[in-house]
């Protein structure tokens, strides 16, 4: 089992990857997968369409923007994992939040089912790599990244937006 200590990411990232404790990255993706299905139960539906201030997300937009987020890194580690060093663009979170149409066109039950589906999707990728394609240092968003960062990331992402929504919007 590789060590955090082997994480290649930005610092910009490591605010996420500290959320997650060292660990087996496979069993640290599927708690946090059951512990943000859980918590995504326990919201009520009447605030998933609130933002706490003018020109925030709503809770609904948050989730939107964890599946498309997830999407990213995920396919970040699959070209990290395959060697490929070829460097990856950033993206736009605002543009992506404002043009995804989460909000009045995508219903609560449809988004968490997607999440669902995603999730699994990154779950089943990072059980197919070994030591070797999680060490290898690829470039995203102008950064040197390693797949290994991207399974601390992922799942530490989402416990970020799980303070957040918990802190500003519950």
């Amino acid at each position: 089992m590789l060590s955090k200590s082997e994480i290649v990411a930005g610092e910009f990232y490591h605010r996420y990857i500290q959320n997650i404790e060292e660990g087996d990255i496979n069993k640290n993706l599927k708690k946090n997968t059951r512990q943000f299905k859980k918590f995504l139960k326990e919201i009520p539906r009447k605030k998933v369409d609130r933002a706490y201030a003018e020109g925030k997300w709503t809770i609904r937009e948050i989730l939107q923007h964890l599946i498309d987020a997830e999407r990213v890194f995920s396919y970040r580690a699959l070209r990290f994992a395959r060697k490929d060093g070829t460097p990856l663009p950033g993206f736009d979170e605002n543009t992506w939040a404002r043009t995804a149409g989460a909000a009045g066109r995508r219903s609560w039950d449809d988004l968490q089912e997607e999440f669902r589906a995603v999730r699994k999707s990154t779950e089943a990728l990072f059980a197919s790599m070994n030591d070797d394609q999680l060490q290898f240092v690829g470039e995203a968003s102008g950064t040197a990244q390693n797949a290994l960062a991207l399974a601390y990331l992922i799942p530490g992402h989402v416990v970020h937006h799980i303070r957040v929504i918990k802190e500003r919007y519950l």
